[in-house]
């Protein structure tokens, strides 16, 4: 992936941009954005998009726009439309030094409500030298139950499956319990013991000369990064399918990983404190999501 590892001396750089009277304004990144009404601060009630910002650009902009119009119609949000977050894009963007690996991140909420209109705000950092450090030498992770059936957030839409929510508290509960037992990561299951997601991640495995991932219908977000993988996968000739796995079906995997936008393909090295290795088939992984 190019730009790896140049998240450098500017680890304090920030851009913020708000959508403000119809234009996207850059603000002082030490400058407040949000009223303290704001639906997404006080109820979480919002969406978000993580997008990797690669040699000053954003070359995978439109997958996460098109899925950030599926998490607002799941919350009933009103979407200002793709051009609004393209510009605000474009705005926190303006400057930013190309050598920089960055993480953007496109917010829409709820607004302070009363018939205001929504807010829509873009920022924009550097990568964290963490995450750099784990694409490069993979994860730990630990199983930890999510406490649902499988199948529960498909017939249940009041609970938001698929719709990338700010609602995150429980996703990074399960980080600090995972960072508690000695773990980098999760890997979340079901009631019945089927694998879902990472808090933050997509799970793929290589097993029988094929890649898998859980199947959407079980509530999991529709990982932009997994969607690339396979795509590129198939074009080469390897096999892709979408599985009800669990976590013995990783334990005798070839490889295991966790996919990101930002992070890309972090190699799970350790899983529930059992050693495995990754059949060298991570190189191939991070070869085709970066072409």
């Amino acid at each position: 992936m190019p730009g790896v590892g140049q998240s450098g001396p500017v680890t304090e750089q920030r851009s913020v941009a708000i959508w403000r009277d119809g234009a996207a304004v850059a603000v002082p990144a030490d400058e407040p954005v949000l009223t303290a009404s704001d639906q997404g601060l006080v109820r979480g009630d919002g969406v978000f998009e993580s997008v990797a910002v690669v040699d000053g650009a954003t070359p995978h902009l439109a997958a996460h726009l098109a899925r950030m119009q599926r998490s607002a119609a799941l919350l009933e949000l009103d979407h200002p439309g793709d051009d609004v977050w393209r510009a605000l894009a474009d705005t926190v963007l303006d400057g930013w030094p190309a050598g920089t690996e960055g993480l953007l991140r496109l917010f829409l909420t709820r607004g302070p409500g009363d018939g205001a209109p929504p807010t829509a705000l873009a920022l924009l950092a550097p990568v964290p030298e963490e995450t750099v450090r784990q694409r490069t030498s993979g994860v730990s992770v630990v199983s930890l139950s999510l406490g649902v059936p499988a199948d529960l957030r498909a017939q249940a839409p009041w609970l938001l499956g698929g719709a990338k929510t700010l609602s995150y508290a429980v996703n990074m509960a399960a980080y600090r319990h995972a960072h508690r037992l000695g773990a980098d990561d999760v890997v979340l299951t079901s009631l019945e013991g089927q694998l879902l997601e990472g808090p933050t991640s997509t799970v793929a495995w290589a097993a029988g000369g094929t890649l898998h991932t859980p199947p959407v219908e079980t509530g999991i977000l529709p990982g932009t990064t997994v969607a690339r993988l396979f795509e590129r996968a198939e074009e080469t000739g390897w096999p892709t399918a979408r599985t009800r796995g669990t976590v013995d079906d990783l334990h005798a995997a070839d490889a295991v990983w966790l996919l990101s936008g930002v992070r890309g393909a972090a190699a799970v090295h350790t899983l529930d404190g059992v050693r495995r290795t990754d059949a060298g088939l991570t190189a191939r992984v991070q070869e085709l999501l970066a072409r």
